[in-house]
């Protein structure tokens, strides 16, 4: 194989997990020493940079960096990184003076956003400091869009949301709340000189098929219109018995929140095993913990009404089957159909798109699934104008995809607007310098011990459920925040070698104590390259890193799956051939540009 071109921004960028993961590509490594430092200002700037909600995700973000952390590789549970944001936001003092400061020099354009969630509000926070004259729509009375009327307050606080939200409104953003945009040709007509539409997945799916649906209808609702009618304070009671349909977040949020509206019996039935249940893990055990019971592997037949009252459900009990593809059937078990009594039933099966308020005759192309064809880098239409994010873009995803279609779909905007071609877009700024202070010591520390992750508090269930506005999480506090940071690996320092300054002693080999380092002869194919390593390389997800040739001939090869990035190996090596090296990496803003 040929050497590994370690100049490529993404080589580095890959093996950094977490911020892979990260579709905002957060820095997670750098924020988290900023926190075990105290330096809690620091670390929220930095989140704030990035993904723009620091304090809202610290609460509630799906985690994807969490699978990917490499404390993973040395026991059961990663690094609490979501919570250690929120160590971050909790502790930043005043950082409104830190923000980009309105009013900005005019650069003459108009930009309408239509819609208030996060990926509007991250356009609009990237673009408002170029000059951008940003006019918002939403039909909701403040901003915040699903993060708003879907996340329920013991979730996540309001006085949270309003500050974030409102650090972006603070740069001089034309709002326009409880507006509903009836037609896009009528925004189209005005003089604005992009249009960025983020109106999310509003629509929640339902069984209008079931029998049963239409008779019980005044007791059965879309789970996600449900939740918004509890955040704006239009329903504040549930029957006692309550069954919510589905396996995802929303059916977690609509049960938890039931067992604080006067729910007492609240049992959570999904159609597929309880493994494969959509939902974070931690929702489920937050669920279960409150008294939820979740039935699994339970397929909803009808709508029990007598009377004109709803009195229950009707399910079949069916089991899963995996084809040699993983495909899974749900097939019967034979068993007596099972009914479940409940008051009230909440229906949180999925979100849909809808697009009633965008005509068909604008030169915007729908596919079969009546969802816009939308370029998957430049997040543009086929209107030039206009471009979509968020879950208007796709389909549902989470916050923190929004907030990243967000930061791209801006700089497609400012792009566009400067009559530049939207394809052509820099690469990402990145660094790669030496962290030595001395001849064997580095500026950070990364020794690979056993550290359990530790628990988040929460407050008592008794008190939580009489409030739903009582936040349940409390947060790590400071003290125990910097344990949990202190159980990162500092992935982004990385292990650079110098192939010219090698002398083949081996001694990085013993020390290692993952035996990701071998010395030995190449291969023109990479299978069998990574079978001739001392451990065999079998996560072909991550690459191998592979040196020039040594005087011997042969090559050094690490594989970046199980490296630890300890420094045993630069520590150890009496030439300095091994040096460790932070590795910094910014996706590519507008303000970049």
């Amino acid at each position: 194989m040929k050497p590994t071109d370690t100049r490529n921004p993404e080589y580095y960028h890959k093996v950094v997990d977490c911020q892979y993961a990260c579709p905002a590509h957060t820095p997670v490594p750098e924020y988290i020493r900023k926190i075990a430092a105290e330096k809690y200002t620091e670390a929220y700037m930095i989140n704030w940079e990035s993904n723009v909600f620091p304090g809202v995700l610290g609460r509630t973000c799906d985690r994807p960096c969490e699978p990917a952390c490499r404390r993973g590789r040395v026991e059961e549970e990663p690094v609490a990184i979501c919570r250690l944001k929120r160590v971050a936001a909790d502790n930043k003092g005043d950082v409104q003076s830190l923000m980009p400061q309105a009013p900005f020099p005019s650069n003459g354009k108009k930009i309408a956003l239509i819609g208030g969630g996060p990926a509007s509000l991250s356009v609009a926070r990237d673009l408002a400091p170029l000059g951008y004259e940003i006019h918002l729509f939403d039909e909701q009375i403040a901003g915040g869009g699903m993060m708003r009327s879907q996340i329920p307050a013991f979730r996540l606080p309001e006085e949270v949301l309003n500050e974030e939200v409102g650090y972006i409104l603070d740069l001089g953003i034309h709002t326009q709340f409880m507006t509903y945009v009836e037609s896009l040709k009528d925004v189209l007509e005005k003089d604005y000189d992009a249009v960025f539409v983020g109106t999310g997945a509003p629509r929640g799916r339902d069984l209008p098929k079931l029998p049963g649906r239409k008779e019980g209808d005044a007791h059965i609702h879309i789970g996600i219109e449900w939740l918004a009618g509890v955040a704006f304070e239009h329903i504040d009671k549930i029957g006692k018995k309550v069954i919510v349909l589905g396996g995802g977040n929303t059916a977690m949020d609509c049960c938890r929140t039931s067992r604080r509206l006067g729910g007492e019996s609240v049992k959570v039935v999904v159609r597929s095993p309880f493994k494969d249940m959509k939902a974070s893990p931690w929702e489920k055990e937050d669920a279960m913990h409150e008294d939820i019971e979740i039935f699994d592997n339970h397929v909803p037949l009808s709508f029990e009404v007598e009377n004109g009252k709803l009195t229950g459900m009707k399910f079949q009990r069916v089991k899963a089957v995996y084809d040699d593809a993983g495909k899974r059937k749900l097939l019967p078990t034979g068993e007596p159909d099972v009914f479940i009594e409940a008051d009230e039933v909440l229906i949180a099966i999925g979100q849909e798109n809808s697009f009633p308020w965008i005509e068909r005759d604008l030169g915007l192309k729908f596919d079969e699934w009546d969802m816009p064809e939308v370029d998957k880098v430049t997040f543009q239409s086929t209107h030039p104008k206009v471009f979509f994010g968020g879950d208007a873009a796709f389909g549902p995803e989470n916050v923190i995809t929004a907030v990243a279609h967000g930061h791209q779909a801006a700089v497609s905007i400012h792009l566009f607007c400067q009559g530049k071609d939207i394809r052509l877009r820099p690469a990402p700024y990145t660094k790669l310098f030496s962290t030595k202070m001395g001849i064997h010591e580095w500026s950070y520390d990364s020794p690979v011990t056993i550290d359990q992750r530790y628990v988040v508090p929460q407050a008592e269930k008794s008190i939580t459920l009489l409030d739903r506005r009582r936040e349940v999480e409390l947060g790590f506090d400071p003290p125990t925040g910097y344990k949990e940071a202190q159980r990162c690996l500092n992935c982004d320092v990385q292990t650079d070698f110098a192939a010219d300054r090698c002398i083949e002693c081996d001694a990085c080999m013993d020390i290692c104590p993952t035996s990701c380092i071998t010395f030995t002869t190449n291969e023109e194919d990479e299978v069998k390259l990574r079978k001739k390593l001392l451990v065999p390389a079998t996560n072909t997800s991550q690459d191998i890193l592979v040196s020039e040739n040594l005087k011997t001939g042969r090559v050094m090869v690490k594989d970046e799956d199980v490296c630890l990035h300890c420094g045993l190996c630069a520590e150890r090596c009496p030439t300095s051939a091994w040096d460790m090296q932070q590795f910094f990496y910014s996706v590519t803003k507008a303000e970049n540009l």
